[in-house]
């Protein structure tokens, strides 16, 4: 977790005063750490008979499809409200002052499918929460929510409706 964790860079102050961002880009540049974090999740799925990887608009998209590759698992993408072209089903969630929403065709998981919703970053857990009622709403089945960094102290994990998660590494919020 070493490798992985040198190229996790923190940027104070962003986006705004207070926050300390967690920068995954480090992370990519580097095909050693990026290979042992798609490899990291490729041995913990390995054995669990997923039928489907659903990815997380927009970094969710990288690691969720080369472990997708990497497991020869098909790839549905979990996106913001627009952005996707066929008949869609849309999850709405709360934000701190407001709210937001993101979308999954409606045909992206069978029922009975056994997933793993993928993202690079779990922090109050309002996507993923949503990314989790798609999934159900198609009859699928999640196994474990993946994140490359976990944001302790913000209650991301308890929003998740009971699907259970993973994170690679976890920094105080």
């Amino acid at each position: 977790m070493e490798l992985l964790k040198k190229h996790i860079r923190t940027v104070p102050d962003f986006p705004k005063a207070g926050i300390l961002f967690r920068d995954i880009t480090p992370l990519l540049e580097s095909p050693e750490a990026f290979g042992r974090t798609i490899e990291i999740f490729a041995e913990r799925y390995r054995d669990e008979k997923l039928d489907r990887i659903v990815a997380i608009d927009a970094r969710g998209f990288l690691f969720g499809a080369a472990l997708g590759l990497k497991l020869g698992v098909g790839l549905a993408l979990v996106r913001k409200p627009g952005k996707l072209p066929h008949d869609t089903a849309r999850r709405e969630y709360s934000l701190e002052y407001g709210k937001d929403a993101v979308e999954m065709h409606k045909d992206a998981v069978a029922p009975g499918q056994r997933c793993l919703i993928v993202d690079d970053l779990l922090a109050t857990g309002g996507t993923a929460a949503a990314a989790v009622e798609l999934v159900a709403e198609q009859g699928g089945h999640v196994v474990e929510c993946a994140f490359v960094i976990e944001l302790t102290g913000l209650g991301g994990r308890e929003r998740l409706a009971g699907a259970p998660s993973f994170a690679l590494m976890d920094y105080p919020a």
